[in-house]
C-alpha cells in the first residue's frame, strides 16, 4: 500500500513538474517570437540593426518580422521645421543678421545610409553647420549697400545652395524662408538716411526736370506768338497787294472829314489837288 502511495506521489509530481515546464517553456517560446517583430509607426520609416550590422533597406511602416537580436531604429519622414539664427558679415566687414526657416525631410531610401554616417542627430551634426557656412558664405560675397539693394538675388542663392548640399546628404529641402537682414543700429540709422538723401536727391531732380519743362514750354510759347505775327504781318501785306492789284487808277472824288461835334463834307476836284 505504501509503495502504491508513494509511486502516485511520484507521478503526480513529475506531472507538476512536466506542466510547469511545458508551460514556461511555452511563455518563452512566445516571446523569443514576438522578439522578432518590430512595429514602425506611420509617416516614418526603420533601420534595421542586428549585433551593430546596419541593413542597408530600410523598412516600413507598419509591423515586420526582423529576427531574433535585431533592433529598429525609427525616422520620421514628414516634413520638419528648424530655424536658425545666423550672424555674419558682408565684404565691408559689416555685422548682418538673419533667421533661416528650413523645412526639410529625409529621403526614406538613404535613411540607413544617414543612420550609419550620422546617426538620429543628423540637425545638430549636418543642417546647422551647413546653413551657418552656407548663409556667411554667401553674405560675404556683398558689399553693405548692395546686400540691401539685391536681398532677393542674395536669399535665392543661399536657397539654392541648402537644396544642393542637403539633398547630397540624403535630406529633401522642400522650402528655405529668411527673414529680412537685420544690421547694428548704426548701420540701420546710415542707410535710412542715405534712403532719405537719395529720395531727397530724386525730387530735386524731379523739381529740376520740371523747371526746365516750364521754360521750354514758355519759349516754345513765345516762338508760336512770333510765328502768329509774322503770319498776321504776311497776310496784310498780301490784302495790300489784292487791293493794289485790283484798284483801277481812279482817285475818290469825296472824303469825309470828322470833327469835335460836326461833319462837313468837302468836294474836291481833280484840279484841286
Amino acid at each position: 500500500m505504501n509503495n502504491i502511495n508513494k509511486n502516485k506521489k511520484a507521478n503526480s509530481l513529475g506531472l507538476g513538474i512536466g506542466l510547469t515546464v511545458g508551460v514556461v517553456a511555452f511563455f518563452i517560446g512566445i516571446i523569443l517570437v514576438t522578439m522578432g517583430f518590430d512595429y514602425i509607426a506611420a509617416g516614418h520609416i526603420g533601420v534595421k540593426e542586428r549585433m551593430g550590422v546596419i541593413d542597408d533597406v530600410a523598412w516600413g511602416p507598419g509591423v515586420q518580422y526582423t529576427g531574433m537580436l535585431t533592433s529598429s531604429q525609427s525616422f520620421s519622414t514628414r516634413v520638419q521645421l528648424y530655424e536658425y539664427d545666423v550672424n555674419a558679415f558682408s565684404s565691408d566687414a559689416q555685422v548682418v543678421q538673419t533667421q533661416v526657416a528650413l523645412n526639410f525631410r529625409i529621403d526614406p531610401v538613404r535613411a540607413p545610409e544617414i543612420y550609419k554616417n550620422i546617426g538620429k542627430d543628423y540637425q545638430d551634426i549636418i543642417i546647422s553647420p551647413i546653413v551657418q557656412e552656407t548663409v556667411k558664405a554667401n553674405t560675404a560675397k556683398y558689399k553693405l549697400d548692395d546686400l540691401v539693394r539685391n536681398r532677393g538675388a542674395v536669399k535665392a542663392a543661399i536657397t539654392n545652395a541648402l537644396i544642393q548640399t542637403l539633398e547630397g546628404k540624403g535630406l529633401i529641402v522642400t522650402e528655405v524662408a529668411l527673414t529680412n537682414f537685420e544690421f547694428s543700429p548704426e548701420v540701420q540709422a546710415a542707410i535710412e538716411d542715405k534712403q532719405v538723401a537719395a529720395q531727397d536727391a530724386l525730387a530735386a531732380e524731379n523739381r529740376l526736370r520740371e523747371m526746365e519743362f516750364t521754360s521750354q514750354s514758355m519759349a516754345l510759347q513765345s516762338e508760336v506768338i512770333e510765328i502768329k505775327k509774322l503770319d498776321l504781318e504776311f497776310a496784310k501785306i498780301e490784302v495790300d497787294k489784292i487791293r493794289a492789284e485790283a484798284w483801277n487808277g481812279i482817285l475818290p472824288t469825296t472824303m469825309v472829314v470828322s470833327g469835335e461835334d460836326t461833319s462837313q463834307n468837302l468836294l474836291l476836284g481833280l484840279g484841286a489837288i
